[in-house]
């Protein structure tokens, strides 16, 4: 394990939101699951900041996959993470079922987005290295992290465009409510032709 992911297992391990999150997820056995984007990237920027755990955090993102990507499938998984939970946790784990992300992130965000294999293929396709960051509790309670564009900009307070993909038509909104709850944070603008 590398020097700065064994910082992000003592920050995910003292947020005691998160981990219960983590915990209860567990439990119930889905498919190829991660915790990811800003239930991570957002607890180590508290962390890095000096800010308490779950400043800023509007949710919890779950994704997991199954090859089933009818809508009734992922309603069931739905309502069975929420079940698990007490609020506030109940209304903030947002599950999404990343092998049926294909089917309506083109016309909800105006971009094409070829089918995956596995959760951790969909870390690559977010809008910035510091975002594609994910983590798991694993049956021997240890943690793994899968962070496809690594951990630096994420450690380093960095925001920069994701250099494997377009950029996010929603680029500057992102940048600007990131800047809004962390001010230190250093905002890397996407080259233009």
């Amino acid at each position: 394990m590398s020097d700065l992911e064994t910082r992000l297992v003592g920050i995910v391990r003292a947020d005691s939101g998160l981990m219960h999150v983590l915990t209860t997820v567990r439990g119930l056995d889905l498919p190829d699951w991660r915790i990811f984007s800003g239930a991570v990237y957002q607890s180590a920027w508290n962390a890095l900041t000096g800010r308490p755990p779950g400043y800023g955090r509007k949710d919890f993102d779950l994704g997991y996959f199954d090859p089933d990507t009818s809508w009734d499938a992922e309603d069931i998984v739905i309502k069975r993470v929420a079940a698990a939970f007490d609020e506030p946790f109940a209304s903030t784990v947002e599950v999404r079922n990343q092998a049926r992300v294909p089917l309506w992130f083109p016309a909800h965000f105006g971009e094409p987005y070829d089918p995956i294999a596995c959760t951790d293929e969909a870390l690559g396709r977010f809008v910035a290295p510091a975002f594609a960051v994910g983590v798991r509790l694993e049956p021997d309670d240890t943690i793994s992290i899968a962070a496809p564009l690594g951990l630096e900009d994420m450690f380093d307070l960095v925001l920069r465009p994701n250099p494997d993909r377009a950029v996010a038509k929603d680029w500057a909104r992102v940048t600007e409510r990131a800047l809004a709850r962390w001010p230190e944070l250093t905002i890397v603008q996407p080259e233009t032709d």
